[in-house]
């Protein structure tokens, strides 16, 4: 079986990971059962770029209980948990990852996964997707289907639908309601700040906290980041999402103004250079910068550095530049995903709605192979509220059901005051 990880003696700490996310997993679970009695992917070749997580165990071992081969890769250099990839290459998941790949490497991972000619691809940030499109697109032209998890990566494959380029169905696992109002808010959320305390250590409360992006990531952020004493500010392009976080209870104002005042920056926008060269002037003496979007494009690095006089590693993951001006500027993890390079990612119980859709898309693409157009997809509704119910029952919670008058009532026009 090809593989290739860190050190494949740490797979018995891998298990200990994975066992401890699938107890907070019974929506995945749940699905899991019913995969195993109905192998309903017997045959398949799986081929997935994912954070190689505990949670991310938890969805591979799922689909191969399906009776699919899976072959995995890590979709960040630097998120990947070695221990899981360890006990995932044991378990018999053809997996390519390690943390601390350099760019070559990360490449190579996923031309692994690529070239296995696989029937159905999942994808987190949509680097998968474009390497076929890219550089191997006669595999592409064969693939039933794709899903893809990150707002980042449906931007980059609605491009292509736009392009007419798009050479496979695809379904945006992200805009399914029950991953992006849970994992994109709460998770990303809890986990960014985490990320900051781990690497810093630092006192939040006081604090102004400048948020860049009011989607659903940044309302997460901002919403913990509040909770916990911070004065946040939030910076915006969109009016109509500014003007949401003024009603939030949010400041607002330009990232030119806000770099002026911020002692904590976190990007969430998803696109470029949204912290650059003028802004580090700004900035005042210890001001702490962190990234969470997907790709390490939104803190311009390369202006830091070229504004710096010296940098060094002062704590694990958190680079002090000393700029030209002679004030000190830190850096958490490279400007990569902050959640996941200074913390573990998304709590499991999070991850068990999103990977539920996950495994559940794939099982529908599955089925419904053929009768799909070359587009980007979301879930069936009924799919998406099942996951809600799960879990909710799994959490122990009940709700009311429509009665058939309540129904015929939603349903009809004829009925009025």
């Amino acid at each position: 079986m090809p593989y290739k990880v860190k050190d494949l003696g740490l797979a018995q700490e891998g298990r200990k990971l994975v066992d401890w996310a699938e107890a907070h997993m019974p929506v995945l679970m749940g699905i899991r059962e019913s995969f195993i009695k109905e192998k309903p992917l017997k045959d398949l070749k799986i081929a997935a770029v994912l954070h190689v997580t505990k949670e991310t165990g938890a969805l591979v071992k799922t689909l191969a209980y399906a009776g699919a081969e899976v072959w995995l890769a890590g979709s960040n250099p630097l998120s990947t948990q070695d221990e899981v990839a360890a006990y995932l290459a044991r378990e018999g998941i053809n997996v390519f990852a390690w943390r601390g790949e350099s760019n070559d490497e990360y490449y190579w991972c996923i031309e692994q996964v690529a070239k296995s000619e696989p029937n159905i691809i999942l994808d987190d940030g949509a680097d998968l997707h474009a390497y076929l499109h890219g550089k191997l697109p006669e595999i592409a032209e064969r693939l039933w289907g794709g899903t893809e998890e990150t707002t980042t990566g449906v931007i980059r494959l609605r491009a292509l639908e736009k392009e007419k380029r798009l050479k496979y169905p695809v379904i945006a696992v992200n805009d399914s309601l029950t991953k992006y109002l849970f994992d994109n808010r709460y998770g990303t959320g809890q986990s960014t700040i985490d990320g900051i305390l781990r690497a810093t250590n630092v006192l939040i409360a006081g604090k102004r906290f400048v948020v860049a992006g009011y989607g659903w990531v940044g309302r997460g952020i901002a919403l913990r980041a509040k909770g916990m004493g911070a004065h946040v500010i939030i910076t915006e392009v969109n009016p109509i999402r500014a003007l949401e976080a003024v009603m939030d209870g949010f400041e607002v104002m330009p990232m030119d103004e806000a770099a002026k005042v911020g002692d904590i920056f976190v990007t969430a926008t998803g696109d470029v250079n949204v912290i650059t060269g003028t802004h580090f002037q700004l900035m005042k003496e210890g001001a702490i910068l962190a990234n969470s979007g997907h790709f390490n494009v939104e803190i311009n690095v390369k202006e830091l550095e070229r504004v710096s006089v010296s940098k060094e590693e002062i704590r694990k993951g958190v680079t002090k530049y000393t700029l030209k001006n002679g004030r000190n500027l830190y850096l958490v993890g490279e400007g990569r995903l902050v959640n996941l390079v200074a913390a573990e990612g998304h709590p499991s119980e999070v991850m068990d709605m999103s990977f539920s859709n996950q495994a559940l898309a794939v099982k529908y693409i599955k089925e419904n192979k053929g009768s799909m157009l070359k587009k980007v997809y979301t879930l069936p509704k009924e799919i998406d509220e099942e996951i809600a119910l799960r879990k909710l029952h799994s959490m122990g919670y009940r709700i009311d059901k429509l009665s058939e008058e309540q129904a015929k009532y939603l349903s009809s026009w004829e009925v009025g005051t």
